[in-house]
Order: structure tokens, then C-alpha cells, then sequence
């Protein structure tokens, strides 16, 4: 397998995530060891907001907040599809957002990206990783589809904690 010490990071991962008590403090987290493994450049989590039929994140490497309609861009296409998505020349899928790049100044020359489940099997987010310097294979997809999996549950509480702090506010 070519993500050496996967077990060993994997755990070291899952001790520093329990400590994490906030989306602000557990992406980064996330972003970092996912970027890691799989040796991409960029990550983005998006939550996804059903009622705003929105995305947005709190965490996108280096740019400020993201939000998109959830039926635009390579994001929504995971939506919709509810699998992962591969582009390894991202400016050629047609649900690509150019205008992103345009924005932020970062040019994107390949993605993958990967639905993020609750316990009820409903989408709540989707994670995405930019530039693999060899483009991603089959084995960073199926390695993506287990991190959503593994991540789930930090995002799951979180997300339902920000739902109640809305009906408070």
C-alpha cells in the first residue's frame, strides 16, 4: 500500500481530533492529515446547509469562506451523485467553477472530492482535495470515501450543535 504508516497516523489523528472541540479547531486538523496522505496541495470541507441549499466552508486552504449553491460546481455534482468524483483535469469536467479560481487567484489542476454521510445516511458535507502532483488514483478515492467516513461523526455532532445554537439565537 503506498500510504506508508497509515495505522500509525491514522491513531496519532484520532487522539489530537478527540481533543477538538469546535469545527474551527478540528479541520484544520482533518485538512492536514488528509492532504498528508494523500499528498495534495489543497483542502476544502464543505458543510452542506439543506434548508439554504447551500455549501460553505470554514475551512478552505488559503482563501476566506466559500459558499456555493448546492447544485453548482463539482461540490454539488457530489451531491447529487452521492459518490466521489475525480477530475484530473478539473478545467475539462463540465461541472467545473472556473470563476472559484478566478477568485481566489489559486489555479486547480486536479480535485477529488467525497460525500460526507451522517448516522441517518444523509450528506452533510463534502470533502475536497486539490493538486496531487501525479493526479489522483483509485486508491485516493477509496482512501476518501473511508476518511468521510472516519470524520463523520466529528462533523455530524458539530453540525447539530450549530443547529441548535441557530433555533437560539
Amino acid at each position: 500500500m503506498k500510504y506508508k504508516n497509515k495505522s500509525l497516523k491514522l491513531a496519532e489523528f484520532a487522539r489530537e481530533l478527540l481533543t477538538k472541540h469546535s469545527l474551527e479547531d478540528g479541520l484544520p486538523l482533518i485538512a492536514k492529515y488528509v492532504k498528508d496522505v494523500i499528498g495534495a496541495e489543497r483542502c476544502s470541507i464543505f458543510i452542506y446547509d439543506a434548508a439554504a441549499n447551500e455549501v460553505w466552508t470554514t475551512l478552505a486552504d488559503g482563501v476566506k469562506k466559500i459558499t456555493l449553491r448546492a447544485d453548482k460546481g463539482l461540490v454539488g455534482y457530489t451531491l447529487k451523485a452521492k459518490k466521489p468524483v475525480v477530475a484530473n483535469d478539473a478545467y475539462a469536467h463540465p461541472e467545473f467553477l472556473p470563476e472559484i479560481d478566478s477568485t481566489t487567484g489559486y489555479i486547480t489542476k486536479n480535485i477529488i472530492t467525497a460525500p460526507i454521510f451522517s448516522s441517518k445516511r444523509e450528506i452533510i458535507g463534502v470533502m475536497e482535495l486539490l493538486n496531487k502532483e501525479e493526479g489522483f488514483d483509485e486508491e485516493d478515492v477509496r482512501f476518501m470515501i473511508f476518511f468521510a467516513h472516519y470524520v463523520s461523526g466529528f462533523l455530524e455532532l458539530l453540525h447539530t450543535y450549530l443547529d441548535q445554537e441557530k433555533r437560539v439565537d
